[in-house]
């Protein structure tokens, strides 16, 4: 554990055993399952807002082991304010480019200074927050599958965390100096990760499933007059 602390630290994503075990896996699969077979698209991707409408994620982004998880990696407490379902499979074999994550979920839009590129995501209010906000806050990726490099895994540039927002110039420089790292995981294995750090994620090379609950994390509440959107 200490290993992957300081692989944190330094580069800004960590790769944990078994975190969650086999019946919390089942549990989180069933709910899932259940809350998104009726509305969602056979080929979606997967579902946001789940802290609202799952209580057996509430449960696991609650629990001891990975509140334990999450202090380890920032260096004191902090609560989950999202959480999203990714369900890549054959019939949704998606891909996304090198991007950062730099939007937040919020209760209700005001304007404040720092924040910006307001938008609405499932009914729900997203903008980018000043840089040392997400600077501070760690995902904590939950795999409810096996994945190997045959499976669409999260792939990551080391380190690029520390170089805050980037533009599309500054991303391809990166993606082309720095050799990047594929995150695997078994089964209630973990993956952190700094939001701000370069990753991307290939298709599926074999026919697999690759079901992931994906948890963010901060230390403090916005100040006012904005609120996240959960506190959980």
């Amino acid at each position: 554990m200490k290993h992957e602390t300081e692989r944190f630290q330094r580069d800004g994503y960590a790769c944990l055993p078994q975190l969650v075990d086999a019946d919390q896996c089942d549990d989180l699969a069933d709910a899932l399952q259940i809350l998104t077979e009726n509305e969602a698209d056979p080929h979606a991707a997967g579902a946001r807002d789940l802290l609202r409408r799952c209580e057996a994620v509430r449960r696991v982004a609650q629990s001891l082991p990975v509140r334990e998880c999450v202090a380890m990696a920032l260096g004191r407490p902090a609560r989950c304010v999202k959480a999203l379902w990714f369900d890549k499979r054959p019939a949704a074999n998606w891909q996304v480019a090198w991007h950062q994550d730099l939007m937040i979920a919020v209760a209700e839009r005001r304007q404040a200074p720092g924040f910006s590129a307001w938008s609405v995501k499932a009914g729900v209010p997203h903008v980018k927050p000043p840089v040392e906000i997400l600077a501070e806050m760690v995902a904590v990726r939950i795999h409810l599958d096996p994945c190997d490099h045959d499976a669409g895994p999260l792939r990551v540039l080391p380190g690029t965390h520390r170089d805050g927002v980037l533009d599309e110039e500054q991303i391809r420089m990166q993606i082309e100096s720095i050799a990047s790292v594929d995150c695997l995981a078994s089964r209630g294995g973990v993956v952190l990760m700094r939001p701000l750090l370069l990753h991307s994620s290939q298709r599926t090379t074999a026919p697999v499933r690759r079901r992931v609950l994906h948890l963010e994390f901060s230390p403090r509440p916005l100040l006012v007059p904005l609120a996240w959107y959960d506190w959980a």
